[in-house]
């Protein structure tokens, strides 16, 4: 919750917030807010510039009490996060020694940019000259109060700031900051993981291999590996396991700890926010919207619907399968080149299984009769209990496998064939035209025509409602644009990048259809 609210009204307003909050709230938001991907989806690496910023916020209460939150912390993190912005010597390092060519002499392997201190009987010279000021309060006070932890802190600093492997080539290792890091990151996975949250990695490979699903084949396919490893985990985790963290030094003695009732304090602040409306409040998969809206997802409404009114334990297993979909979404996977929202890989998760439900394959209902001895219907829709005995997961993949091969693949591979034949007297145009041709069907071939979205920008110029629907349809997570009206007859040539709802239905993908029909002719014109 506290990450919200920093998320929302910004880090440096929440000065006031982060001085009452608890080493294990603060512990938790570091997890979340410290680390974030270069791109969209991609393994999230940890942020040199955002560990300043939260120090200087910390600053805000004073360097005293800026060190104990620090000094709560693990003491690897706050290694890591130092050795971004200083690196630290032993003082003889610094020390004058003869040059041969008679110039100034610095510590080994330091810039000679002026930053630079001695604290605590350690030369520390600035990497960076972000956040100096705060870096260099933070660690004397840690020094003054709180001796110990300074130590640990500074001589895992020295150790990075003096590792440089001898360059023979018979070794494959990681330099020592980089092995680091990757402990730093694969800690805080497994933490993240106890409390539910999917790794980027794994949430690629989960929508990779869901975008593969063989709808033709007889029966119903096993169950997603990935998938079936995360709810293992999960029923594997115990209340301890999940309560555990890293290690923490204890404080120094005299040390003031944490008011007891700082957790109530923050709760408190955090609820005034969320009545005024300056929070908005957590999403809800199932969440009623707009009459429009809702209609569209009937399908899913009705029968979780139903499982909720008959059984408890299906309804309480499909929404964990959501909320595993939607963290599934949001870790590994983006939209219009960023990454989703909560509410907007909520609303992915829900779109995408109400797809999957309408599209179902009915032979895997009567391959199921057939075993249960049962009778279906091949022509009726799905039975009011069928997700009582089916998993949302598997729904999710049949929707993700049509998302893929009836949108997004389709869209492409009509692109191209509107390229190939679409020919303008500007030189400049037909150029951009015909690299977008060559470089869409070399990521439509290899199943991912939308990294060469980028390419796009030259139908812009030719009509930028088909643009910027193009751009929705051709994406790892296609959506309707509103340009999908704008580009079929209306005066409009101005779309908001915003204005898309994800699909849901098949009637949507027949208007994709009648877009691309259409496409020809509004290039041309």
């Amino acid at each position: 919750m506290l990450h919200r609210v920093i998320q929302n009204c910004g880090l440096e307003d929440c000065g006031e917030l982060v001085a009452l909050a608890t080493p294990g709230q603060l512990a938790a938001v570091f997890d979340l807010d410290l680390w974030r991907p270069a791109q969209p989806g991609l393994d999230e690496q940890f942020n040199a510039d955002r560990f300043g910023v939260w120090l200087e916020v910390m600053m805000e209460s004073g360097a005293t009490v800026a060190a104990q939150k620090l000094a709560d912390v693990d003491v690897g993190l706050a290694t890591a996060g130092f050795a971004q912005h200083v690196l630290v010597f032993d003082p003889a390092a610094g020390s004058p020694s003869a040059p041969m060519d008679g110039g100034e002499m610095t510590a080994a392997g330091t810039p000679n940019d002026g930053l630079s201190c001695d604290i605590g009987g350690y030369l520390v010279v600035g990497r960076r000259t972000e956040s100096w000021d705060a870096v260099v309060a933070v660690l004397s006070s840690l020094d003054a109060e709180h001796h110990a932890y300074f130590h640990r802190v500074m001589r895992g600093c020295r150790s990075l700031s003096n590792s440089k492997p001898e360059v023979d080539g018979l070794d494959d290792l990681l330099p020592n900051e980089e092995q680091v890091m990757f402990d730093l990151a694969f800690n805080r996975e497994r933490r993240r993981e106890q409390q539910g949250y999917v790794t980027p990695a794994q949430a690629r490979a989960f929508l990779q291999m869901s975008r593969q699903v063989g709808l033709g084949r007889d029966t119903t396919p096993p169950s997603n590996p990935v998938a079936r490893a995360y709810f293992r985990a999960i029923e594997w985790t115990t209340p301890a396991d999940a309560g555990s963290g890293s290690r923490r030094l204890p404080t120094a003695s005299g040390a003031t700890s944490a008011p007891e009732d700082s957790t109530d304090a923050v709760s408190a602040i955090i609820d005034v926010l969320l009545d005024a409306g300056i929070l908005p409040q957590q999403p809800r998969a199932l969440l009623d919207g707009p009459q429009s809206h809702a209609s569209r997802l009937a399908r899913i409404q009705a029968q979780m619907r139903f499982a909720g009114d008959h059984d408890h334990a299906a309804y309480s297993m499909r929404s964990q399968e959501l909320a595993y979909l939607a963290n599934t979404i949001m870790a590994g996977c983006s939209i219009q080149a960023r990454p989703f929202t909560a509410q907007e890989a909520s609303d992915a998760a829900v779109a995408v299984c109400n797809l999957g439900l309408e599209n179902w394959p009915r032979h895997w209902l009567l391959a199921k009769a057939r075993r249960d001895s049962s009778v279906v219907d091949a022509a009726t829709a799905l039975p009011d209990d069928f997700l009582v005995g089916h998993d949302l997961v598997s729904v999710f993949q049949v929707g993700w496998t049509v998302l893929h091969d009836d949108v997004c693949m389709f869209t492409a591979e009509q692109l191209i064939g509107v390229l190939t034949r679409l020919r303008y007297d500007d030189r400049e145009i037909q150029a951009g035209l015909h690299a977008l041709r060559i470089e869409i069907a070399r990521h439509w071939q290899a199943g991912a025509p939308w990294r060469a979205r980028d390419l796009l920008d030259v139908i812009m110029i030719l009509d930028m409602p088909a643009w910027a629907t193009l751009l929705g349809l051709i994406d790892e997570c296609p959506v309707i644009h509103a340009g999908i009206g704008a580009s079929r007859g209306s005066p409009t040539h101005a779309v908001s990048a915003f204005s898309f709802e994800f699909i849901s239905e098949n009637e949507q993908i027949a208007s994709v259809r009648e877009f691309m029909q259409s496409l020809p002719a509004t290039m041309r014109a």
